[in-house]
């Protein structure tokens, strides 16, 4: 959680604002030697904001054990 001023709560209250609906993280103001907290009122599936990678193999990992690599690897080297 990252706590911010009440100037910078000021100049970037939509962003901010944004940034807790979206990931779901609160954000502490300090102001005069107080905190004060901004929090959504439901929770955020973190899920949500994972990123695709296709690229991934998905499966058993103890079936990439028994790939064999030496056609696409060339271990000669200089």
């Amino acid at each position: 959680m990252k706590t911010i001023t009440v100037t910078e709560l000021r100049s970037n209250i939509y962003k901010l604002l944004d940034e807790i609906i979206n990931t779901g993280i609160p954000i502490e103001i300090k102001k005069n030697g107080k905190l004060l907290r901004i929090i959504p009122v439901h929770k955020i599936n973190k899920l949500n904001n994972l990123v695709s990678r296709p690229n991934v193999i998905k499966g058993n990992p103890d079936e990439i054990i028994n790939i064999s690599w030496e056609k696409e690897v060339n271990l000669d080297l200089p």
